[in-house]
């Protein structure tokens, strides 16, 4: 105010220098606090080979002849896998195909190089990469946290570069990889011109419960081998070859609730052995998880019209105090494409129910569970190759991930097209079978 008084009082052509000082300062100060935008160059999903096919009927006859389940495990196995909305053409690991099975850490470690190798050397010939090009690696796998890590393993097998910053992500269930994605949009924040690769898996070698306990067996059934590579970049020349453009991530977070924290836990039964309970309310807890985490990510992308109705669809039910129902706003005017977690074809289901999604929007994640099973964070990966392969993806379409893990936690990821995406149907992990869906599931 003083500066603004002071000028009143001096000739005209010298206000010209500090205002152009000013804003010539406020030019720069936003340009050095703009961030360089984040792109999604490309992706690959492991595509396990054929003897690894684990059919209902090889299930159900391996744990016949396992001395730790008797005909009632066996009958709730059967019943678990014909409910689950999973195929005949899911995959298991090779240590879990030995009678009784093997989980220990030379089949895991063994697991590891099968899938993260693949995915790795998959990204690299597709994006035409070298190791020494990547500058930060993010590892995600829930249940298995090897010493060295899982990163220090890929790190040491292709030479990565010294100066790479590497993490490993553990104990972050299905929604690993969309927190690996935001952890990375974060770093690249202050590490301008990089390049980030995420691989995602979870090792189900040492995941086998081999107990009787029911609320422990589920993830027997219905979890499968799988993973996927993605390589981000904040390269101003990655925008030529890039698939997408990197928008926006969100994560919230329900572990401060007993109820929902202890709605899958792992942890020891009656017997002493260990592994994840999931207890009868997990769909409950997906959806209260789920409905404090809509608002904030409908706040950022849906229409104002949209917006409107939300807002007073509350007022009316808190003025009238009568039992209406809270509009819920039309998500598909925000994004065309939803990769949701196939956790399973009741969780798939809720969720949209949720959401008052049809069944087009939820075909990407009930196919992708019924070809691969549930490959946890991976999962989304394989439905947006799906969406590729199906060759719906159109330049300017937004995809939304959203990631739903043990903790819980909810974590979204939001993507634009930026480039015509043909022919993805003849390498991608569906190269096979994309002409065989969708298929019915009851």
């Amino acid at each position: 105010m003083e500066s603004f008084i002071i000028l009143q009082n001096v000739e005209p052509m010298f206000h010209i220098v500090p205002f152009s000082v000013l804003l010539i300062y406020f030019i720069s100060l936003a340009y050095v606090s703009k961030t360089c935008p984040v792109y999604i160059v490309d992706f690959t999903c492991f595509k396990p080979p054929n003897y690894l096919r684990v059919p209902f009927s090889t299930y159900i006859e391996h744990a016949t002849k396992f001395d730790f389940f008797d005909d009632k495990s066996a009958s709730f196995i059967s019943k678990i896998l014909h409910l689950s909305g999973m195929g005949d053409q899911t995959y298991f690991p090779p240590g879990l195909f030995y009678i009784p099975p093997r989980s220990g850490q030379k089949e895991a470690i063994n697991e590891v190089h099968m899938v993260l190798f693949s995915v790795f050397e998959d990204l690299l010939s597709k994006t035409k990469i070298s190791p020494q090009d990547i500058d930060i690696l993010i590892v995600n796998c829930s249940g298995f946290c090897p010493d060295p890590s899982l990163s220090d393993i890929i790190v040491n097998e292709y030479a990565l570069k010294e100066g790479v910053k590497s993490y490993t992500i553990s104990g972050m269930g299905c929604s690993a990889n969309s927190l690996a994605i935001d952890m990375a949009r974060n770093i690249m924040k202050t590490q301008k011109n990089s390049n980030a690769v995420i691989l995602s898996t979870e090792i189900l070698s040492t995941g086998w419960y081999p107990g009787k306990e029911r609320a422990f067996m589920i993830l027997n059934c219905i979890f499968r081998m799988g993973g996927a590579a993605v390589l981000l970049s904040n390269k101003k020349e990655a925008k030529r070859a890039a698939k997408y453009k990197l928008l926006w991530t969100l994560r919230t977070q329900g572990a401060f609730d007993d109820k929902r924290y202890y709605s899958a836990y792992r942890t020891e039964d009656s017997s002493g052995i260990t592994g994840v309970r999931l207890n009868g309310d997990v769909l409950q807890v997906a959806g209260d998880t789920l409905r404090s985490h809509i608002p904030i990510l409908g706040a950022r992308f849906l229409p104002l019209i949209e917006k409107l109705r939300f807002v007073a669809s509350v007022l009316m039910l808190k003025t009238t105090k009568r039992s209406t129902e809270i509009y819920i706003p039309n998500f598909r005017t925000a994004f065309q494409h939803f990769c949701f977690p196939a956790t399973g074809k009741s969780v798939v289901r809720e969720t949209a129910k949720r959401l008052k999604l049809g069944d087009r929007d939820m075909e990407p994640a009930l196919m992708t569970l019924h070809r691969f099973g549930n490959q946890s964070s991976s999962s989304l990966w394989y439905e947006l190759a799906y969406l590729e392969a199906k060759e719906r993806v159109k330049e300017g379409d937004k995809v939304w991930q959203l990631g739903m893990g043990t903790g819980p936690k909810c974590n979204s990821v939001v993507m634009e097209c930026i480039r015509p995406i043909l022919d993805e149907a003849l390498i991608g992990p569906w190269a096979d079978t994309i002409n065989s869906y969708p298929v019915t599931i009851p």
